[in-house]
Parts: C-alpha cells; sequence; structure tokens
C-alpha cells in the first residue's frame, strides 16, 4: 500500500472512517459483531482485534496518514463521556482528527459546542444503532450548529447491513431539505440505496460519500454496487464529494482489500488519488504529515 499511495504520489490515505472507543465499549462492539446480533445480520469475524497501540502503528506502517476515531452513542448519558475520551484519544495520536458524537437528549447541544470548542474536526452520527430520526427535535438546534461551524459530519444513514424505520435516503434527505448547508458524510456510500445517496451529493453542495468497506468481495456479496452508476461516482469523486473509508479495525479482511476494490473500478489515477488523500486534505486541511 506505501507503493501504491508512491505511484499515485500522494503522501499516504486519508481515512474518514476508522473507530477507536473505550476499551470497554470496543470489547461489547465486537462481542455484538461476534454473535452476528441483529443490526449486523450476517457472519462477520473483526480481523483486527488489536491494542489501540498495535492499530495506530499499524495504520501508520500502511501509509494512513489521517484517520478517524469515531464513536457514536446508541442510548442517553453515553455521548459526552464518548466525546471526553475521543478528543483525548486524539491530542495523544499524531495523525488522528479530533473527533465526537451525539445523541438526543437534554444537555446535546451544550456538550457538542463544548466538542467544539475542544476541537472537534469531525462527528459521527449512526442512525441504525442510535435508533432515533435524524431530525428528531432535540437535534434540530445541533444540525443548525454544525451547518454554521461548517464540521462534517460522518452519519450511517443507509440501510445497510440491516435497515431500521430511522435509515434510508428519505429521513436524511428530509433533514437535508431543512438543512442544506450541512457538511455531512455519508457513510458506506449510503448503501444499499446508492443511486438515491449519489443523488443527494449532486445535489447538496456539502454533501459527500464514503467509500467504507464497499467494493469489497465481502460487501459486493451483501449489496453489491450498479456498475450502470460508476459515470457518477466517477465525477463525484473528481469534484471531492468521495472520501475513502474503510471501518477499519471492525472488518472482517485485509485493510488492503478496501484499496484494491477501489483500484479496480478503473477509474483513473486522478479519482484515485483524490479519493485517497487530496479531497479529504482540502476539507480538513491535511498537510503531508496527516495533521
Amino acid at each position: 500500500m506505501p507503493g501504491f499511495c508512491r505511484a499515485l504520489g500522494i503522501p499516504g490515505l486519508a481515512d474518514m472512517h476508522v473507530h477507536f472507543l473505550p476499551p470497554r465499549l470496543l470489547r461489547k462492539v465486537w462481542e455484538y459483531f461476534d454473535a452476528a446480533g441483529p443490526l449486523v445480520g450476517t457472519v462477520w469475524p473483526i480481523r483486527y482485534r488489536w491494542p489501540d497501540e498495535q492499530r495506530v502503528a499499524h495504520l501508520r506502517a500502511i501509509g494512513v496518514r489521517a484517520f478517524s476515531a469515531l464513536a457514536y452513542a446508541h442510548r442517553p448519558g453515553m455521548a459526552a463521556g464518548l466525546n471526553d475520551w475521543t478528543l483525548d484519544f486524539a491530542r495523544h495520536t499524531p495523525g488522528c482528527l479530533a473527533s465526537a458524537t451525539f445523541y438526543p437528549e437534554p444537555g446535546v447541544l451544550e456538550y457538542v459546542t463544548a466538542a467544539l470548542d475542544a476541537g472537534a474536526r469531525v462527528f459521527k452520527v449512526h442512525l441504525q444503532v442510535g435508533g432515533f430520526p435524524p431530525d428528531e427535535p432535540q437535534l434540530l438546534p445541533v444540525w443548525g450548529l454544525l451547518t454554521e461551524a461548517g464540521v462534517p459530519v460522518v452519519v450511517h444513514a443507509g440501510h445497510a447491513p440491516v435497515g431500521t424505520v430511522h435509515t434510508g435516503p428519505e429521513p436524511f434527505g428530509a433533514l437535508l431539505a431543512r438543512y442544506p448547508r450541512l457538511a455531512a458524510i455519508v457513510a458506506h456510500l449510503g448503501a444499499p440505496d446508492y443511486e438515491q445517496f449519489l443523488r443527494l451529493a449532486e445535489t447538496y453542495e456539502r454533501v459527500a460519500l464514503d467509500t467504507t468497506m464497499v467494493f469489497t468481495p465481502f460487501f459486493e456479496h451483501l449489496t453489491p454496487f450498479p456498475e450502470r452508476a460508476l459515470p457518477r461516482l466517477r465525477a463525484l469523486g473528481l469534484a471531492g464529494k468521495v472520501l475513502l473509508g474503510s471501518d477499519f479495525p471492525n472488518i472482517p479482511y485485509a485493510y488492503a482489500e478496501q484499496i484494491a476494490g477501489l483500484a479496480r473500478l478503473d477509474l483513473g489515477e486522478q479519482w484515485l488519488r483524490a479519493v485517497c488523500w487530496s479531497s479529504a486534505a482540502r476539507l480538513f486541511g491535511l498537510t503531508a504529515s496527516g495533521s
């Protein structure tokens, strides 16, 4: 993978969909995947079941220069504590973007404001796991604040791997109609409703998508990307609206399969440079070191 980056003339990879969590919570997440829980829906063995230090070292060794530490809450009372942990993790981990999350609950605007004041550069919301609609009334001031701040939010808005009443293009599209300047990054290219989410990115200036797990053999078996949509994906990538994501470490295959899947699309070196580095570098003001 470092050779792949050298051949493209980029300093490394910028992965906008990486998870680092407090150890106890991470163990619970891995147990849920091990049990193929209701929101997973398939056998999903975690490939990188390593301590934090080993996973950070591996990212650096394979050329990932910038990455997130996405956490997300599934019940009230979690998010503020998660933000304290992820923001501290970023402070002590070169290349890690200061990441935060939120959940519909009393006090959400206050702790999101505090996270922004502490330097949060990206947020994560998981509508499937969180089990709430994007336009939940307690979140409306938060969406407005983040829109004004221009801080991107990675949103798991698609149905994959298992849909819920609050996932899909319609609920998130309704939110964007209300906040058309929201800086959003739709996780997993919006799978399985790829084309509807491509349309949202084409319609809204500050909406992008990440490639997380898409085009790997594992994910193509579950929810293949339609070949007819590749020209639209190429155009969006060249416009800076497709970003690399991996879901590391919670993937059942080697990290390199994500990069190989993108390369197999044959959408051109300019597209790969944009997706793998330059678009995220512009969005987050990254230097060659990933800071």
